[in-house]
């Protein structure tokens, strides 16, 4: 029974010596954490160490008037010069009414696009071939 008790209260203390050691290290956290609080309001918005752990980028939305679009191996361009004229022209004449956004190349078929707005504000987009033929119109810009 002697060598019993001799563990548990080996056991008790070694606990407590552990026990003791968190509450150390607790305690020096907090007065880390107070000290941290004492600082200015500039040097805790510095901190980034939250950001890494949650991105709070913003997300920017591209510029529909640049163009850009990459399908296929393709990035779409923006027309320019008699090409555009030609194929705001072709858009026009395909839907009255609307706004021409942009026209471009196009990435997924077509040889040019024109992405456009209704009067209503719904959009479209325009597809032709390399002569201006209108090859499609669809429903939302694509």
């Amino acid at each position: 029974m002697n060598a019993f008790r001799k563990k548990i209260a080996g056991a008790a203390v070694g606990g407590s010596l552990l026990l003791g050691g968190a509450a150390a290290v607790i305690a020096q956290s907090g007065a880390a954490n107070a000290a941290d609080t004492t600082t200015t309001s500039t040097a805790a918005s510095t901190d980034t160490s939250a950001v890494a752990a949650t991105p709070t980028a913003p997300v920017i939305a591209p510029d529909p008037s640049k163009g850009g679009h990459t399908a296929n191996g393709i990035t779409e361009a923006v027309l320019t010069g008699d090409t555009a004229a030609q194929a705001n022209a072709a858009a026009l004449a395909a839907v009255p009414g609307a706004t021409v956004d942009r026209v471009e190349s196009d990435a997924e078929g077509a040889t040019y696009e024109a992405h456009m707005t209704n009067a209503d504000g719904s959009r479209v987009t325009v597809k032709f071939d390399g002569s201006f033929n209108v090859t499609s119109i669809e429903d939302g810009m694509k």
